[in-house]
């Protein structure tokens, strides 16, 4: 799968912090060769006051389009020419997509996060969700949550400039969808958390907690967990965050976030260059690596 960069090589990158635990330029590198495209994707560490001049440069060096990651997401959403409809509900893009020298802001992280509970299984539709994170993933999955015909969301947020999206994302999910039930509550309330959970059918963690470097974290007490609750997770390396393997023990399905990584990619791939990205070819490869490095 090696290739050479040309003189004539497009650049596509993913910009945030960190990144560099980033599964996002193995995956697109791979589909960038395997369909035999003269693209190149590398990940850079921008934090959220350097979006700006991360934009401007985008433009400056013609970057073709690329990924925005936590912290960036919100912020980007301003600083683009131009927002796709879903990232114009949610406030925050985490694809965007350079037309010579125009920028326009999408969102897929939804749309991945749906697909890779349906791949496990599960769909969302009439279930009850408990969310924790009020930051751009976390609004992307809620609102297509809604969308796609969730009967419930519980949005928990620690009480800081954050807990104010997770107010405005109710009042988006009221609007945009009605007959969905749609609250927000602090953090902090962790008997509310566990009566919550008790009555979900998905418990999501949507924030950075058990992400490298703090794995090894949960923000929910493992006794808040039943078996017949599905536990998900955005976030994916590690592969299995606290939670996820706290549930694992409890014997809940779960949905890890390389999943959603993989599908939201799918999705942005197919914004890049107009063609399906070889998905499952991918994760054959990934598993093959995997087997070759033990």
């Amino acid at each position: 799968m090696e290739k050479r960069i040309s003189g004539t090589t497009g650049l596509f990158c993913l910009v945030g912090s960190p990144v560099g635990h980033s599964g996002s330029p193995a995956m697109y590198n791979y589909s960038f060769q395997k369909q035999g495209l003269d693209y190149a994707y590398m990940a850079f560490d921008v934090k959220k006051e350097q979006m700006a001049a991360a934009m401007k440069t985008i433009k400056l060096f013609n970057i073709r389009g690329g990924n925005i990651t936590m912290p960036c997401k919100n912020i980007a959403a301003t600083l683009v020419d131009e927002l796709s409809p879903a990232a114009r509900i949610i406030g925050a893009i985490n694809v965007f997509v350079n037309d010579n020298g125009k920028i326009t802001g999408h969102i897929t992280d939804g749309i991945g996060f749906v697909r890779n509970l349906k791949e496990h299984g599960i769909d969302v539709a009439g279930k009850k969700l408990v969310v924790i994170g009020a930051g751009g993933a976390a609004t992307a999955l809620q609102v297509q949550s809604a969308l796609d015909g969730a009967k419930e969301l519980s949005i928990f947020n620690r009480d800081d400039e954050f807990y104010a999206r997770a107010e405005e994302t109710v009042k988006k999910i009221q609007k945009e969808a009605p007959t969905v039930t749609a609250n927000a509550f602090h953090l902090e309330d962790n008997d509310k958390l566990k009566e919550e959970i008790a009555s979900a059918d998905i418990l999501v963690n949507a924030t950075i907690i058990g992400m490298k470097p703090q794995d090894g974290q949960s923000l929910v007490d493992p006794s808040f967990l039943r078996k017949d609750l599905v536990v998900a997770d955005t976030v994916y390396n590690p592969l299995k965050t606290k939670l996820i393997l706290d549930a694992e023990k409890i014997g809940c399905q779960t949905a890890p976030g390389k999943g959603m990584l993989l599908w939201q990619g799918a999705a942005a791939y197919k914004l890049f260059v107009g063609k399906e990205m070889p998905a499952k070819e991918y994760q054959e490869y990934e598993q093959q690596q995997a087997k070759a490095n033990k």
